[in-house]
């Protein structure tokens, strides 16, 4: 289990980023999306009723006690609280949904519901590193045509790309306005104890790659 040094100063929400360990315990009950590595976002307000199977890659919410989270296997888990509101969200970025906005739409919708940049905490928890996420020029021309400045966020190494995911969702959560952001370097492929890695078991041609689990939740 792993937290955040910036999200632990506030007592009013609970978080972690676990590994592979936590599989092996009981959980509580957790509320999960769909993932589908889209920029949609579903919204649970005080009044709404909790359903499964909603599909999107980013929960919110300001109710209390209601465990949201988000599963991860090299993509990155993002845990973010507003402690003037009271509000939290957990989004699934991968290439796709940060390329796609979702960090943004989720920004701007708890901006519109009253949170305020100043007041957010965002946790990036463990993903995979550039020096293992080696990418296609294709997929370096998909981020140069959205912004030629995203390739401040590819690096070449002996003739292969690679690509820096945690950089380029810190360099989003920052044009947001959000000051206090925390960066946990923990690399999801090399660490194979600790957890899955969807690049490593395919590279293995393993059957299937296992979930790691982040959760965040109001006390």
């Amino acid at each position: 289990m792993i937290k955040s040094k910036k999200l632990s100063k506030f007592k009013d929400v609970t978080h972690s980023f676990f590994n592979k360990s936590y599989l092996k315990s009981k959980s509580k009950k957790i509320f999960f999306l769909k993932q589908i590595h889209s920029n949609k976002f579903y919204f649970i307000d005080k009044n709404s009723k909790t359903r499964n199977q909603v599909h999107g890659d980013a929960l919110i919410t300001n109710k209390k006690n209601l465990l949201i989270g988000v599963l991860t296997a090299d993509c990155a888990p993002i845990l973010i609280h507003d402690h003037n509101i009271k509000m939290i969200a957990a989004i699934h970025a991968g290439w796709k949904g940060a390329l796609k906005d979702v960090i943004k739409k989720v920004v701007q919708f708890m901006i519109k519901k009253g949170c305020s940049p100043e007041s957010m905490t965002a946790a990036v928890g463990p993903c995979i590193a550039l020096k293992n996420y080696e990418v296609k020029q294709d997929f370096i021309k998909r981020f140069i045509k959205k912004d030629k400045k995203n390739k401040i966020f590819f690096k070449k190494i002996k003739k292969k790309n690679y690509f820096s995911l945690n950089r380029y969702i810190f360099s989003q959560l920052k044009s947001l306005d959000i000051k206090s952001i925390e960066i946990i370097n923990k690399d999801t492929f090399d660490e194979k104890n600790n957890f899955f890695s969807a690049r490593r078991s395919i590279g293995r041609k393993e059957n299937d790659y296992g979930r790691n689990i982040s959760v965040i939740m109001i006390n």
